[in-house]
């Protein structure tokens, strides 16, 4: 049996729900994600990331790492939320 994301839930690769930490609000803007687009390569935690004209955005972690295609301005934000807890958590660790 697999279990399916409630509300302020979401799913992870194995089927297992995972309770947001901070459940959404709104819906993220563009130009939310594009700040915290600016603020990971500024801060070096991503090497790229560019918004295409469809919405959608091209990340890439390292030089030599492939491109990702993130769906749109929520990824993005999640995506900048996931980088956030493992610098934080990191950072705790050590």
């Amino acid at each position: 049996m697999v279990a399916r994301p409630r509300s302020g839930q979401r799913s992870c690769p194995g089927g297992i729900a995972i309770s947001a930490r901070h459940p959404r609000t709104h819906v993220p803007s563009i130009a939310e994600a594009a700040a915290w687009a600016d603020v990971l390569v500024h801060h070096q935690l991503l090497h790229a990331a560019m918004l295409t004209p469809t919405g959608q955005w091209l990340v890439q972690d390292r030089p030599e790492s492939p491109v990702l295609v993130l769906a749109g301005a929520t990824a993005m934000v999640d995506l900048a939320a996931e980088i956030q807890h493992q610098v934080r958590t990191t950072r705790n660790d050590t």
